[in-house]
């Protein structure tokens, strides 16, 4: 079995862009929900995923994302876990045959002590 029902442990929400129409609204579109899923979320190594970007350090937090097959998924979308926010830099991968989905996914937050 390549996505084993058991290591899915988190529930996540896909989510797509809704652009905004609207003749001054470039870059205010929003986000809906396409679907709640099933999903283990394996982070990646965080001293790998620290970098500087234009003098502001910047941790991005890599990680792996694995579910069931689900039709429809593309790049455009990403996840969400509570108030972690994942845009996907990677996939959707084809597990088997129509098994699973694997993505590679970042969240972003600016580096610091957060005050």
């Amino acid at each position: 079995m390549i996505v084993d029902p058991g290591s899915l442990n988190r529930r996540l929400r896909i989510e797509r862009p809704v652009a905004d129409d609207e003749f001054d609204g470039a870059g205010s579109g929003s986000w809906e929900r396409v679907a709640d899923v099933w999903a283990s979320i394996q982070d990646v190594l965080p001293s790998r995923a620290e970098k500087l970007a234009d003098g502001i350090n910047v941790s991005a937090r890599p990680a792996r994302v694995r579910m069931h097959y689900r039709s429809g998924l593309t790049a455009a979308m990403r996840f969400v876990d509570g108030d972690r926010v994942m845009q996907i830099i990677s996939g959707p991968a084809e597990l088997g045959f129509r098994d699973g989905l694997e993505f590679m996914v970042e969240e972003y937050s600016a580096g610091g002590d957060g005050s």
